[in-house]
């Protein structure tokens, strides 16, 4: 399966020594350095903060960055994330004002997708507003010619397979769908089998690394920011998630979303190597 796949790298497997939720996650990395060691490694894929970008646009403006982006042969860009997009009140303001700042990039740049994020107020999620919200997000998406792909989270309202297709149902969005990442399948004891549950149009992102199969820490935060692994250096049977992956029906590009607290130390040559060839390595096991 390995010829003709192509790769995405996520921006936190790239971005150096930051991390989600963490005093910045604006990249100290240069942009162009950045988008160069991606190229380089073979990923034809790059994945984009709004912070960052907008430090980024203050420091170089948009059109330097197209002109990096399509210089390094760079296809696909994805944006993360939206947040708090089928809430109301202050929430939805400030919400708002990330998602406005999201947009902005997807109109200079373009993407393959914005991510979405559920929510992680506990409790279960109501599917008809959710899925009427996140048509309202396609929408805008669509102008762009932009997807949007909600991430099922274990421990978010969106936990289950059963959740993510009825929000894409009630949605019913062309450019709308699920983001499947291997990490999130383990921890929330979804079987890979049950990725045939999907109807294959709604599958429109995939991310895969690895992890030890029980945490290695208690809290489940921790363990996702920092302690994700290579692919192919846990337990997560990799080849076994792509084979169900590929049996549903995705033949997309391919996200490789590594968190972790040793990886974004790294140099960006050895990041952005390290993650290409053990995520190849993978689709060579298909």
């Amino acid at each position: 399966m390995a010829a003709g796949v192509e790769l995405l790298i996520s921006y936190f497997a790239i971005s150096g020594d930051v991390h989600p939720f963490g005093p910045t996650e604006i990249s100290p990395l240069p942009f162009k350095d950045r988008v160069e060691a991606a190229a380089r490694a073979g990923f034809v894929g790059f994945g984009l903060h709004p912070d960052d970008v907008t430090a980024t646009r203050d420091q170089i403006g948009y059109a330097e960055m197209r002109r990096i982006i399509e210089a390094n042969g760079i296809k696909y860009l994805e944006i993360e994330a939206v947040v708090d997009w089928y809430k109301t009140g202050e929430e939805r303001a400030k919400a708002d004002l990330l998602r406005a700042q999201i947009f902005e990039a997807v109109n200079e740049l373009g993407m393959r997708d914005i991510k979405a994020l559920p929510g992680f107020e506990g409790g279960e999620p109501n599917i008809e507003l959710m899925g009427e919200e996140f048509g309202k997000l396609c929408d805008q998406a669509a102008a762009t010619g932009t997807e949007v792909v909600l991430e099922i989270m274990p421990w978010s309202n969106v936990r289950t397979i059963e959740a993510g297709v009825g929000i894409m149902e009630v949605a019913n969005r062309n450019n709308g769908g699920l983001l499947l990442d291997i990490w999130h399948m383990a921890r929330g004891n979804i079987p890979y089998a049950d990725i045939s549950k999907i109807p294959a149009h709604f599958i429109k992102a995939i991310e895969i690394d690895d992890a030890l199969r029980e945490p290695p820490v208690e809290n489940i935060w921790d363990d996702t920011i920092h302690h994700r692994m290579l692919p192919g250096e846990g337990e997560l049977d990799v080849p076994a998630f792509l084979r169900a992956v590929k049996a549903a029906g995705y033949d997309g590009v391919y996200g490789t979303e590594v968190l972790s607290a040793d990886h974004r130390k790294r140099g960006l040559d050895e990041m952005a190597r390290r993650v290409f060839e053990s995520s190849m390595a993978q689709f060579a096991k298909v």
